[in-house]
C-alpha cells in the first residue's frame, strides 16, 4: 500500500502544482492587462512596481486557483487511473476506492489549511499593500499618475484631463473642481503645463501656462448658459495635495483588505447594512477554503465515471462545479449589504451542497 500511496500522492501533487501554476498565471496576467498595462504603456511606472503588483495580486489569486487546481488534478489523475483500468485492478486485489483516496484526503486537508491561512491573513494584507502602493507611487514618482489622453480621478475633488504628456510637460489640460455631489463647479483650461513634485510638502505642483478659468452655477452646474468666465493668466500654479489622496484611500478601504479584527470591530456598527456586510466577509473567509474538501469528494466520482465511459462529460461537469461554486460567491457579494437576506449563511451553501452531492456519488462509486 505504501507504493500505491506514493504513486497517487506523486501524481496528485505534480498535477495540482501544475494546474495551480497555469491558473494563477492566467489570473495574474489577466489582472496585469486589466489594471497595470495602461499604467505601463501610458505612464512612467518603474519595473519594481510591476513586480510588487504581481506579488500582491498572487495571494488573492491563489485563493481561487488552489481549489480549482485541486479539482483539475483529481479529474486528470483518477480519470487516468480509470481509463487504464488500474482502479479495477486495485479493487480486484481488495483495495477499495476509499483506501486509494487516503493520499487525496491528506492533500485536500493541507490545501484547505493553506487556503485558510491565505484567506484570513495573507490576502487581506496583500490587498491593503496593493491599495497603498498607489500612494507610494504618487509620493515617489507623482508624474506617473498622469498620462496622455487620460482622465486622472485619483485626487479627491478634482478630475484632470491631459491631452498629451512628454516627460513632465503637459498639453491641452482641463481641470474640473468638483463639489460635494461630484458635479463640476469650476473649470480650468490650459494650453500647456508642467509638473513638479514637491515631496517635502507632500504635493504636486501643476504649473499652467496660457490658462483661463470658468465658474459654473453652483445650483445648476450643467446649465452652460449660467457659466461665468474668469480671468486669463499667462502662468499659474495649481497645488495638488498627496495627503488628500492618502486620506481618500485610508477612508475608503476595500472590505477584502480589512483584517479579521477590523471586521469584528465593524460588527459593532449602528448600521444594519454594515454589520451584514462584515458578517458575510468573515464567513466567506472561513468557508471558501473548505471548497478544497468539497471538490476532493465530488471530483473523484466525476473523474472515474467520465473516463470509464470514454467521454469528456466528467471534465465538463468538473468545470461546471467550479463555475457554480464561484457563482455562489458572486451572488453572495451582490447580496452582502442586504440586511433582509442572510448572505452570511449563503456562503456556506455551496460547501454543503457539493459535500452532500459528492458523498452520494462517492458512495455509489464505492458500491459498484
Amino acid at each position: 500500500m505504501k507504493l500505491i500511496d506514493r504513486f497517487v500522492s506523486r501524481e496528485l501533487i505534480v498535477n495540482v502544482l501544475f494546474a495551480i501554476a497555469v491558473l494563477s498565471l492566467v489570473l495574474v496576467v489577466g489582472n496585469i492587462f486589466r489594471k497595470l498595462l495602461p499604467l505601463l504603456v501610458n505612464h512612467d511606472v518603474p519595473l519594481e512596481y510591476l513586480v510588487s503588483f504581481i506579488a500582491y495580486v498572487l495571494p488573492f489569486s491563489l485563493i481561487f486557483t488552489i481549489p480549482w487546481g485541486l479539482l483539475t488534478a483529481i479529474l486528470l489523475v483518477f480519470g487516468r487511473l480509470s481509463a487504464d483500468n488500474e482502479l479495477i485492478a486495485l479493487r480486484s486485489n481488495g483495495v477499495s476506492v476509499t483506501r486509494v483516496c487516503v493520499p487525496l484526503a491528506a492533500i485536500a486537508l493541507v490545501s484547505t489549511a493553506i487556503c485558510l491561512w491565505l484567506n484570513v491573513q495573507v490576502a487581506p494584507a496583500a490587498q491593503e499593500k496593493l491599495r497603498s502602493t498607489i500612494f507610494d507611487l504618487a509620493t515617489r514618482n507623482p508624474m506617473a499618475l498622469f498620462g496622455s489622453d487620460q482622465v486622472i480621478d485619483q485626487f479627491p475633488g478634482r478630475k484632470i484631463y491631459v491631452g498629451k504628456k512628454e516627460g513632465n510637460k503637459l498639453e491641452n489640460i482641463t481641470v474640473f473642481e468638483l463639489n460635494g455631489n461630484s458635479l463640476p463647479v469650476k473649470v480650468t483650461y490650459a494650453r500647456t503645463g508642467m509638473l513638479e513634485a514637491d515631496l517635502a510638502n507632500k504635493q504636486i505642483l501643476m504649473h499652467l501656462y496660457q490658462a483661463r478659468y470658468q465658474a459654473r452655477d453652483e445650483k445648476d452646474p450643467f446649465d452652460l448658459r449660467k457659466m461665468r468666465d474668469g480671468i486669463n493668466v499667462t502662468e499659474g500654479t495649481l497645488p495638488i495635495s498627496l495627503e488628500e489622496l492618502y486620506e481618500k484611500q485610508k477612508k475608503r478601504p476595500y472590505r477584502s483588505a480589512l483584517s479579521i479584527e477590523q471586521l469584528l470591530e465593524q460588527l459593532k456598527s449602528a448600521s444594519t447594512r454594515e454589520r451584514s456586510a462584515s458578517r458575510t466577509e468573515i464567513n466567506k473567509r472561513f468557508s471558501f477554503p473548505f471548497a478544497c474538501i468539497a471538490f476532493a469528494i465530488i471530483g473523484v466520482p466525476l473523474g472515474v465515471t467520465a473516463h470509464r465511459s470514454e467521454t469528456s462529460v466528467g471534465f465538463a461537469m468538473g468545470l461546471i462545479v467550479a463555475i457554480s461554486y464561484f457563482l455562489f460567491v458572486i451572488i453572495d457579494d451582490t447580496l452582502r449589504s442586504n440586511p433582509h437576506v442572510p448572505p452570511e449563511l449563503l456562503v456556506w451553501f455551496p460547501n454543503v451542497l457539493f459535500l452532500v452531492l459528492g458523498a452520494f456519488l462517492f458512495r455509489r462509486l464505492s458500491k459498484q
